[in-house]
């Protein structure tokens, strides 16, 4: 299986800018009455700040060159009021958005989730877990501020930036093309920082996601690497990682930073044009005092806009990646999915036909694998198959397959008759149980990690499937019974202990096919003993798949298959293997030849 590791950077395909930015401003939509509200109330701000500026060129060449003080403090007044709109708009606006910007990514997070659900074991199998998580997590919380910024920046900043020229151009053209001279060169600077940028935060993203994949696997791993002393040999590689993430930061910031001297020098050099037209080539009579005080005021409300649009399109450059990220994601087709007319599973009796069966790990790659070639066989209702063979022979994938986990190559696998690949996953794996060497312990109570087997299963049928694979007797011992509280994955519980919760969570489910892939691997010689038992009676009219290494545990099978060089090599019950002195006779023998 072809894998990411965290020292790969993850492959993202070019993506279109500006479908990107359609998607994502798309979930805006939702909330269409609010997002109109909050641009009456920036309509609104916008028409007092393009007024702010006439007011002081009204003071200043009518009330206070005529000396009419009265005058001058009604306009103060009504001024002071307008302004106060002004502040209660603005906080409301900002209000508003703040609360659809964290219904929206809640909104994003849950489709990612959703999504990811739907995904087959290839995807997870082919990259660590700490990438997902970062997507989930971090990329999704770096749209935020894109998110408010959208509507609260980019469209009054806009629309105020249209303002300001009009009525600069409508009070004396030759100022405001004086003062806006330096636009075009603006515009070819922001080009260039933008592009250079873009890249650079992509690769940002890619080392934060190595970063986070390292930290998790390393997390999760803790006890190994204490086990092995192995704590220096960590750090030195979670420095490296570091390192990388922190170069790559600076790298993209350093274009970033670049946006705002861009503007500055801009700005600088409109407002000196300005005065020097007004001043020199116009004549300081020509146009008024109150007229270039109110083109200064119009000038820094030219560019403070453009600065904080600048700032915006800084913020959408370094978080786009993350939307790409997202989208990346939620545009990955799953390989298992439903046919369009699949029809639902009926309650079945559980036979299982394989025929011309074919399966290979990472078709059409370089690691291409093939793990069944050409294998059929048939499975009776109620009977107990183990599967037995060398590490990698397709063991699991047989089972695998039968949950449809995976879709086969060539072939077909029936169940009851029905062709897997025409009925619905859901209404498969309702019938099935699966359970492994490495099950998960959820954080929860016993009681709620029995029950995850079956949602609705009653306390009685809870403790009924306990009490079958002997968990029943060490879970009343513990503190509170059923109700104890777990830690994740288990942690304070021997493997054993795990091991027999899983069982029981495998069990509520009274599955018509069982699936047990090595799962008593983990249970010691004695607890195995008690568990028999109750696999037996649990497996009775049951057709049930057991893989396993120690052969003790399957003489009662009635078939066993010796799976090897991607097919059947022997099957048979034990007495009859045993007696063909075979690939199971051998691997019997080389089991108990020291135990007699």
């Amino acid at each position: 299986m072809a894998v990411n590791s965290y020292r790969e950077d993850e492959y993202m395909q070019n993506t279109d800018k500006k479908k990107i930015l359609t998607r994502l401003f798309s979930y805006l939509l939702a909330y269409k009455g609010a997002v109109a509200a909050v641009l009456l109330c920036m309509g609104i701000t916008v028409a007092i700040s393009l007024v702010n500026p006439l007011l002081i060129e009204e003071a200043i060449d009518t009330y206070v060159a005529g000396g009419n003080l009265p005058g001058l403090v009604r306009l103060g007044i009504f001024a002071l009021v307008l302004n106060l709109v002004f502040i209660v708009m603005v906080k409301l606006r900002m209000y508003v958005m703040a609360v659809i910007s964290n219904k929206i990514l809640l909104r994003i997070r849950q489709d990612l989730y959703e999504h990811i659900q739907t995904l087959s074991f290839s995807f997870f199998d082919s990259r660590p877990t700490g990438k997902i998580l970062a997507r989930v997590i971090g990329d999704v919380n770096s749209l935020k501020d894109v998110l408010v910024n959208a509507v609260t920046t980019l469209i009054p900043e806009f629309v105020t930036v249209i303002g300001v020229v009009v009525i600069m151009v409508v009070k004396d053209w030759r100022l405001a093309l004086a003062s806006l001279c330096t636009i075009p060169f603006m515009i070819v600077g922001i080009w260039f920082v933008q592009t250079a940028a873009h890249k650079r935060w992509q690769i940002f993203r890619k080392k934060s996601s190595n970063l986070n994949a390292y930290v998790h696997e390393d997390v999760a791993g803790m006890n190994v690497v204490q086990s092995f002393a192995a704590e220096g040999e960590t750090q030195a590689i979670f420095e490296e990682l570091t390192e990388e993430h922190r170069k790559s930061y600076v790298d993209a910031t350093r274009y970033a930073d670049l946006f705002g001297p861009v503007i500055d020098f801009c700005w600088g050099f409109g407002a000196m044009m300005l005065y020097l037209v007004g001043v020199r080539f116009l004549g300081i009579d020509q146009p008024s005092v109150g007229l270039l005080v109110a083109f200064g005021t119009y000038i820094n409300m030219f560019w403070n806009p453009i600065m904080n649009l600048s700032n915006f399109y800084n913020s959408l450059v370094t978080n786009l990646t993350a939307a790409e990220r997202i989208f990346d994601i939620l545009d990955t087709e799953p390989d298992i999915v439903d046919v369009s007319d699949a029809m639902e599973l009926p309650e079945i009796q559980g036979s299982v036909e394989f025929s011309h069966v074919s399966f290979t790990y990472d078709k059409g790659t370089a690691a291409e694998t093939k793990v069944l070639d050409d294998v059929s066989f048939r499975v009776k209702p109620g009977e107990t198959i183990a599967l037995v063979g060398p590490t990698g022979a397709g063991k699991t994938t047989i089972v695998n397959l039968i949950s449809r986990f995976y879709d086969i190559e060539d072939g077909k696998i029936y169940i009851d008759g029905y062709d897997l690949s025409k009925v619905s996953m859901e209404s498969l794996r309702q019938q099935m149980g699966v359970m492994t060497q490495d099950n998960f312990i959820f954080h929860g109570t016993i009681r709620d990690n029995i029950r995850y087997g079956k949602l609705d299963a009653t306390d009685e049928e809870i403790v009924r499937a306990a009490k079958a694979v002997n968990a029943h007797e060490f879970i009343m011992k513990m503190e509170k019974g059923y109700d104890t509280e777990l830690k994740e994955q288990g942690a304070g519980l021997s493997i054993g202990q795990r091991q027999l919760i899983a069982f029981a969570r495998t069990m509520v489910s009274m599955p018509k096919i069982l699936i047990l892939d090595e799962a008593t691997s983990s249970i010691d010689t004695h607890t195995e003993l008690l568990v028999q038992k109750g696999i037996e009676a649990l497996l009775k009219g049951r057709t049930s798949f057991v893989i396993a290494h120690r052969l003790s545990t399957i003489q009662n099978a009635d078939r066993i298959f010796v799976i090897d060089k991607g097919g059947i090599a022997e099957a048979g019950s034990p007495a009859e293997l045993m007696a063909a002195k075979g690939a199971y006779y051998n691997l019997y023998m080389a089991q108990f030849a020291g135990l007699s």
